[in-house]
């Protein structure tokens, strides 16, 4: 792993924060000039310390504000019921994030719905025809307290 010095790591948190930011606006915040900073953030890039560059929407504007974490078991743990299920899981636009985890279940999914009925609707529809699944628990977002997605530099 390279090592990062002050100015790599306060360019991520600038970027971390609010990725539209011009190079030039960047160059100011970081006292370089533009050159050397269109360096950086593409040497970032080039080595994965930049994923990608997204617009965080407001799932709310879009009448899908009802969030739902859903626990999965698998019917069995073996390769193809885990692959299937991952297969199916990335076809359906309802989840917006999943992890394979450890614990009592195997899989968390992060679901947007419109409200309750629609998520039963996704349930039964969805999830429900899922062969791969033994059984699903729900738990439903009351409030968000924080939704940060940097990561502590």
């Amino acid at each position: 792993m390279e090592e990062l010095d002050k100015t790599d790591l306060l360019l991520l948190k600038i970027l971390a924060d609010n990725s539209n930011h011009t190079i030039k606006e960047l160059a100011k915040r970081v006292n370089l000039s533009p050159t050397p900073v269109l360096q950086r953030v593409r040497r970032l890039e080039n080595n994965g310390y930049i994923k990608k560059y997204i617009a965080l929407l407001n799932p709310e504007k879009f009448s899908q504000g009802f969030i739902v974490f859903c626990n999965i078991k698998l019917k069995q743990h073996d390769r193809q019921v885990g692959h299937r299920l991952v297969a199916d899981i990335l076809k359906i636009d309802e989840v917006v994030e999943c992890y394979n985890v450890s614990g009592d279940y195997d899989f968390i999914l992060k679901v947007f719905a419109k409200d309750m009925k629609h998520y039963q609707e996704f349930v039964f529809n969805k999830l429900g025809t899922l062969e791969s699944i033994g059984s699903t628990h729900s738990t439903f977002v009351m409030a968000e307290i924080k939704n940060s997605h940097n990561i502590n530099l």
